[in-house]
């Protein structure tokens, strides 16, 4: 799992003591991969900028194709009975291609004005990204460490009046992943499964909560047993965006070959469903589901496939393949 940036903390405490003092920079940047972060914090910083306020005061542009000088005249337009006008601008692509005008304006704006960005992906090379980071404030908000995120899922549960050992939150992280959403969701499915009952367990979240790298692993599976190469691709890409690592995937992919070869042979030597579900210790609509993907595969390609993964793990091991590659290199073989 990746490191968080270790500027994180240091800006998040910043924007909490401005918002607690009252007294913010003139522009604001938030940006990075976990969405749930940067959301949070937009949502923090217009709420104690427009201070309950009007929300005519309150301007939010999304998208590209943009005119920034029409942001800036909205800039420059005084606001209504109050003492500031609040700009919020939105996945612009101003900090990942530039956007000389606004950043210019950035220098030295209106004194009634406070802007606030949020965008995915930003290069600080670009005079955007320059100029908040002169004259405002930046905070990344990346994916966050299991460290983090364990203190996080303990704080809410605690809030709730519930708690876990340190071993159900690694399980729990574990199995849902560490997109905050997603882990939001799920720590609400578990305080109303638990009810008036205190400790939340590993079997509590065995019980309730989704495995959602296997819902994604099984998707890609459909896509690459209906050829849909395309669409495999996309998904393992989506895994990579959320920061989850090739050999894991590599080695979740083997396994679902594996077990339809199980079922492939025990099929054809005509085992019933109980034998089957005893043979791969899955229930019955799991099993249902490798039979299906079997049959579209011939005994010979199923093995070719565990060999492909096999020996692509092992150059990656040895560094002779990128581990990306590797992955890639099975989608498109099992797919084609």
């Amino acid at each position: 799992m990746p490191q968080k940036t270790s500027e994180f903390p240091a800006k998040q405490r910043q924007i909490n003591e401005d918002i607690k003092n009252g007294t913010f920079h003139s522009s604001y940047l938030i940006y990075g991969d976990e969405a749930y972060l940067r959301n949070q914090n937009r949502d923090k910083l217009r709420k104690a900028l427009l201070g309950g306020g009007d929300a005519m005061n309150l301007q939010h542009y999304e998208g590209s194709g943009l005119n920034p000088a029409e942001i800036i005249d909205m800039a420059e337009t005084m606001p209504f009975l109050a003492d500031r006008r609040v700009i919020i601008v939105e996945n612009s692509g101003f900090f990942k291609n530039g956007c000389p005008e606004l950043a210019d304006y950035l220098k030295k704006p209106a004194e009634t004005v406070n802007f606030v960005f949020a965008e995915t992906e930003v290069d600080r090379r670009k005079d955007m990204f320059k100029a908040v980071h002169a004259a405002g404030l930046d905070i990344e908000c990346d994916t966050q460490d299991a460290e983090t995120l364990g203190r996080w899922v303990a704080g809410k549960l605690q809030a709730e009046g519930k708690r876990i050992s340190p071993r159900a939150i690694s399980f729990f992280i574990d199995r849902v992943g560490t997109d905050m959403a997603n882990i939001a969701n799920e720590i609400e499915k578990l305080v109303c499964y638990t009810a008036e009952r205190q400790e939340v367990t590993q079997e509590d979240i065995d019980a309730i909560c989704a495995n959602w790298l296997t819902s994604q692993i099984f998707a890609m599976t459909d896509a690459i047993v209906e050829k849909n190469q395309k669409k495999a691709m996309n998904l393992y890409y989506d895994l990579l965006a959320l920061k989850e690592p090739s050999p894991k995937i590599l080695a979740l992919i083997t396994r679902q070959f594996n077990l339809m070869l199980q079922v492939k042979e025990m099929t054809e030597h005509h085992d019933d469903m109980g034998r089957m579900m005893s043979a791969t210790k899955l229930p019955r609509f799991i099993v249902s589901k490798y039979t299906g993907w079997a049959q579209h595969f011939t005994r010979e390609e199923l093995m070719k496939a565990l060999e492909m993964c096999v020996e692509n793990d092992e150059a990656v091991k040895t560094g002779r393949l990128d581990q990306v590659i590797s992955v890639e290199m099975v989608i498109v073989g099992c797919s084609s």
